[in-house]
């Protein structure tokens, strides 16, 4: 018997970048990047996608879009017919929303060569990025996030997907972007709601990986619920580099059963799936960031007083911490969410908790019990409302050096 072995490797290599205004015909940014990827004579396409929540808070966008384009940007040809589609998680339950990006692939001749720029909020840049990934087997995709969330989390990493038969991120590709760029002028028409959702992942991410950025947060938390720019611009700046970082150094594409960066995810999934995507992705993973904080502090790990700081540091940045659908049937319906995430990334079930702030650990079961203990502490600890008021006062400003 003989037999043929195939070994090869593919290199990725993208840039975020961060600016402020990016479409202003004053700003070079994105005009220098085409330059940079023009290749002799052919001239590249570029399809805009925006995000109608988008649109509606920057209602000159469109015409932003054309004028600097037509009037600076060489080696690249603008088509004119700027796809609008629904933001927010309904961009990724509708199929035919897949399907009209498709179709203006497919009619203004769209080829691997030129690029479907996604303008939007972590739903869209998901679903665009789908859909550019199964045309043609490929097609390059540029991410404009437009929310704190898709700034420091989802609009930088590799993965894209739409929800099916009722699962989130059921299809979907791992397909990295050749750019991120990321404008703060975008976040100033954010509600309070969006502008809070995105934060958690920042602390998710700080809690598993960097006790000095999860003090820092917890800091100036106060400051960062009233809208400090220069707080929010460092938290995204940070939050974004340790993604990237992470995306590197580990599985990048999942290859394995563990997923540490998805820390308090696997039940912020089934409660947004629950409450029919009326919770933001990010309330959701806040929620499941306290659960976990939670059972990790009932076995031990996790110290009390460092337990209550992390709720603390979550409830000053506004978050509510229970959902009434968390102990629906007994939490039947949160519990299911284990077998769902172990299916999702298949093989055995890994679930991220803390052993410290600052250092997650991995372990392969949970016990329902200790979740519906957790739950009820949620419960009994926690009734403000999801929209409650921004808490009064600031805390002293803080040092913003990058660390």
């Amino acid at each position: 018997m003989t037999h043929l072995q195939q070994d090869f490797s593919v290199r990725f290599t993208y840039t975020v970048f961060f600016t402020e205004q990016l479409f202003a015909t004053t700003n070079p940014l994105l005009s220098d990047f085409f330059a940079r990827t023009a290749t002799g004579e052919i001239r590249k396409k570029l399809l805009f996608v925006l995000d109608s929540g988008v649109v509606d808070a920057h209602p000159q966008l469109p015409a932003a879009i054309s004028t600097y384009i037509m009037q600076g940007t060489d080696g690249v040809d603008l088509v004119p017919d700027l796809l609008i589609v629904p933001g927010g998680e309904q961009a990724k339950n509708d199929p035919a929303t897949v399907e009209m990006i498709v179709d203006a692939i497919d009619r203004h001749g769209i080829d691997r060569h030129s690029f479907v720029v996604a303008v939007g909020g972590g739903s869209v840049l998901d679903m665009v990025g789908y859909a550019a990934a199964i045309s043609h087997r490929g097609i390059r995709h540029i991410r404009i996030p437009t929310t704190v969330l898709s700034q420091n989390d989802s609009g930088v990493g590799v993965k894209n997907g739409v929800n099916y038969r009722g699962k989130k991120n059921f299809l979907g590709t791992f397909a990295p972007p050749v750019a991120v760029f990321n404008d703060s002028n975008f976040l100033t028409s954010l509600d309070e709601r969006d502008w809070r959702a995105g934060i958690s992942e920042a602390v998710k991410v700080a809690l598993i990986k960097d006790k000095t950025f999860f003090d820092w947060i917890e800091a100036n938390a106060a400051q960062l619920a009233m809208r400090n720019g220069p707080a929010m611009q460092y938290l995204i700046h940070r939050c974004a580099q340790m993604h990237l970082q992470h995306i590197a150094g580990g599985d990048p594409f999942e290859m394995g059963s563990s997923r540490p960066l998805d820390f308090g995810h696997w039940s912020a999934h089934k409660l947004e799936q629950l409450t029919n995507f009326e919770l933001r992705h990010g309330e959701a993973v806040a929620i499941g960031i306290a659960l976990d904080t939670l059972y990790s502090s009932q076995l031990g790990w996790l110290t009390e007083s460092d337990a209550n700081r992390v709720l603390t540091t979550l409830r000053t940045l506004g978050f509510s911490l229970y959902h009434p659908l968390l102990s629906a049937n007994n939490s039947e319906g949160v519990l299911r969410g284990l077998a769902e995430f172990r299916e999702h990334l298949g093989g055995q079930l890994t679930i991220m908790l803390l052993q410290s702030i600052g250092q997650g650990v991995e372990v392969h079961e949970m016990d329902a019990d200790g979740v519906r203990r957790a739950i009820a502490t949620l419960r009994n600890e926690d009734s403000q409302p999801i929209d409650q008021a921004l808490p009064e006062g600031t805390l002293p400003t803080h040092d913003l050096t990058l660390l």
